[in-house]
């Protein structure tokens, strides 16, 4: 089970401590496990939580190279006005939708409605 981060801690990780010890991508694959069903993060947000602003092409990349998409649902990560990825590697964009349609989110002339559905974390952007 992943553990759960702190968004202080994972903005700015001690020296030395267990975050320090993970790869980018792990970082990353632990913040998308806690996006909450029905919910979903804009790829800076991801980024943010996982320690570094400036990763949100970085997430776009772990995402798209996710091999446990089961337990990492790369799907509700979407872009900060709430578009889905159009090239999202387990299905295409339709897909995307579907998985999110099926968790309960809405969608506004083809984009997730954000003000609703998007995960309240420190870093909503």
């Amino acid at each position: 089970m992943a553990k759960s981060i702190k968004y202080h801690e994972a903005a700015y990780p001690e020296e030395g401590g267990e975050d320090n010890e993970k790869n980018s991508f792990q970082r990353i694959y632990d913040v998308v496990r806690q996006i909450p069903r029905g919910k979903v993060a804009t790829y800076g947000q991801v980024a943010r939580l996982a320690g570094n602003p400036r990763w949100a092409r970085v997430v776009g990349f772990a995402l798209h190279v996710n091999n446990d998409p089961e337990h990492v649902p790369c799907y509700r990560v979407v872009t900060k006005d709430g578009a889905v990825s159009n090239a999202f590697a387990f299905g295409g964009e339709n897909e995307q939708i579907r998985l999110l349609k099926e968790d309960g989110v809405e969608f506004q002339d083809g984009h997730v409605v954000m003000e609703k559905y998007q995960w309240e974390t420190p870093w909503c952007l």
